[in-house]
């Protein structure tokens, strides 16, 4: 149905949206299926105030029983009451506890077409009684019979369109006809507008530092939209407990009631920060009481980075275990290498600094120090047995135990010297072998030449620093030398030829093969100048100590000599070839020691 023409006395009626549906048509129905129309809260009352509880205002309306009317109302608007005050009030109905349910009466009902034209053109805010649902929207009583479209009523659904029913509202007329007596009127302008109002009053009044109540409205994964009367304030989920909270929801429900403190508040923005967490002390104020470096603690790891694990040791509390106190031997590239966020693990406290909030945390130290039973595990002269970790162009590293490694030099992985051969038939080991050959020169010039990493190979300590945690080692001890071979081909008694190569007061070195074998041999002042054994070539001629090969091939076999032609015996001096007995071999020091024989 199209609108009907408004005389030419009256306002012209405001367009809407709505179903253009007459509204005496709709009423007319609506009145068909009802014998009865309730005039509850039709008529006006005046009111005193007799108490003002925390959150009711009870009016003494002259009946039996006081009404009632929310302090909210008054808050809403900035109106103080107290008891004794006066207002005007209409009856809505009874709440449960038999109480009659009030509304202010402030706004006055029109009474007649004339004051609804004025209303109209002012765009005044009136009082109406909400009668009924009907199709479309609700009928209104504002002095006449008004039409609310559901659109314009400011609630979502129709169940709380039902809760209108009984309720008196503030209204704007959006349309009148009178000749048709057509009048529509909007509710949602009014709450909209009284919302703004609020607002604006409310983000005014709230400062940094305020303690407010709120209820949670909604939740997001990054916070909580908190009403705090009429305003929303949003609680970020760092700042709801002192611990890590996940999500909001994991602690927090739509509907729930909560104490908070004003963070922030920016006006223009219209934005308001809270904090729940911030209303209890912070857990670092006794943290220093609490946790001693040299503790023992255990924590739940909550987040990795490039340079080491946190730990939340109790609410509010992390430590930092640094990439380098998680293994004591093992290299550690990245965290995730040793732990896992959300792992439980066992840390000592290294250093605690309440300054700065940290605390630092070592996990290797959780797990002892395999440095503290190296001296007794592995001293000087032990044998050990590990794979090859990690080489470089001086040496390479050999783990001895869990945590523990040694280096073996470049000059102790062989024990040829360099550029040499062995002799043919000479054993060597595996590792020597891939190197000494006929075709190959024994010289090392990096460790990779003899030794892969993961190799695992025998070496003996040669000494260790267990404070600078330094260990020693050598493969070319394990391997047997010229020395070797020849303590085991000789024994104590033995009547053997070698070369003096040094005589000193009371002693001589003797050598007795090439590749390194010698022997001591003790000499009194008497012997050295008795005449004990033939010159090696014409008399007065000294030996020549380039050719020991050529004259060690004559004597070492059988200890004759080569220049029987002259029995001239001259005092023991370098370079003289003489026999000697073995007075005693140790293999375990690898010493030799000579008697000169009278031979």
């Amino acid at each position: 149905m199209s609108e009907p023409n408004t005389p030419a006395h009256q306002p012209a009626a405001e367009t809407t949206t709505e179903p253009n549906d007459s509204f005496r048509d709709i009423l007319s129905q609506y009145e068909k299926s009802h014998s009865h129309k309730s005039e509850a809260g039709s008529r006006q009352l005046v009111g005193t105030v007799v108490v003002v509880t925390a959150d009711s205002v009870l009016v003494d309306i002259g009946f039996k029983t006081e009404g009632i009317i929310p302090l909210s109302v008054f808050q809403n608007s900035g109106e103080t009451v107290k008891p004794g005050d006066k207002m005007r009030v209409s009856v809505k109905g009874r709440d449960p506890e038999g109480y009659y349910e009030l509304s202010r009466g402030k706004i006055e009902r029109p009474t007649d077409w004339t004051s609804l034209e004025k209303a109209f053109a002012d765009k005044a805010t009136i009082l109406g009684m909400v009668t009924g649902a009907i199709k479309g929207g609700l009928s209104v009583d504002v002095g006449v019979r008004a039409f609310m479209p559901a659109s314009r009523s400011g609630v979502r659904d129709a169940a709380e369109m039902e809760k209108l029913v009984g309720q008196e509202i503030r209204c704007r007329i959006i349309k009148l006809d009178v000749t048709e007596e057509d009048v529509v009127v909007d509710r949602r302008a009014i709450a909209e507008e009284e919302e703004r109002t609020t607002k604006e009053r409310r983000y005014s009044e709230v400062r940094e530092g305020d303690m407010v109540s709120g209820e949670v409205r909604s939740l997001t994964d990054y916070g909580a939209f908190v009403d705090i009367g009429g305003v929303d304030g949003l609680l970020h989920v760092s700042d709801i407990a002192w611990g890590r909270v996940n999500k909001p929801a994991d602690v927090l429900s739509v509907g729930q009631q909560i104490e908070a403190k004003v963070l922030k508040v920016d006006s223009d923005k219209r934005r308001i920060s809270l904090g729940m967490k911030q209303l209890q002390p912070h857990p670092w104020d006794s943290a220093p009481e609490k946790f001693k470096a040299g503790e023992r603690v255990r924590g739940t790891v909550t987040r990795l980075t490039d340079f080491g694990a946190f730990v939340e040791l109790e609410a509010g509390i992390e430590g930092l275990i640094h990439i380098s106190e998680m293994s004591w031997g093992k290299k550690v590239r990245t965290p995730s290498d040793v732990v896992k966020q959300g792992d439980t693990v066992e840390a000592v406290i290294l250093t605690v600094n309440p300054g700065e909030r940290r605390i630092g945390l070592g996990l290797k130290q959780a797990l002892g120090d395999p440095w503290a039973e190296v001296p007794q595990k592995f001293g000087v002269g032990t044998i050990i047995e590990g794979p090859v970790t990690s080489m470089t162009k001086f040496g390479a590293f050999v783990q001895v135990a869990e945590g523990v490694e040694g280096m073996i030099h470049v000059s102790e992985i062989s024990v040829e010297k360099k550029g040499e051969t062995p002799q043919s038939g000479y054993s060597q080991t595996s590792y020597a072998e891939s190197v000494f050959s006929e075709n190959k020169p024994a010289r090392i010039n990096h460790p990779q030449d003899v030794l892969r990493v993961g190799q695992i190979v025998k070496a003996q300590v040669l000494d260790l620093d267990k404070a600078k945690r330094q260990l020693r080692l050598s493969m070319k001890q394990m391997t047997p030398s010229r020395l070797d071979e020849y303590i085991a081909e000789h024994k104590e008694g033995d009547v053997v030829t070698g070369r003096m190569t040094e005589v000193s007061e009371g002693r001589a070195r003797v050598e007795l093969g090439e590749g390194g074998v010698y022997g001591t041999c003790r000499m009194t002042p008497q012997k050295q100048v008795e005449q004990v054994a033939e010159k090696t070539s014409g008399a007065g001629a000294k030996a020549d100590l380039s050719s020991l090969s050529s004259m060690l091939t004559a004597r070492w076999k059988g200890g004759a000599s080569s220049a029987g032609s002259s029995s001239k015996q001259e005092p023991a001096s370098a370079g003289q070839i003489r026999t000697f007995r073995i007075a005693k071999l140790d293999a375990a020091t690898k010493k030799i020691e000579l008697e000169l024989t009278a031979k």
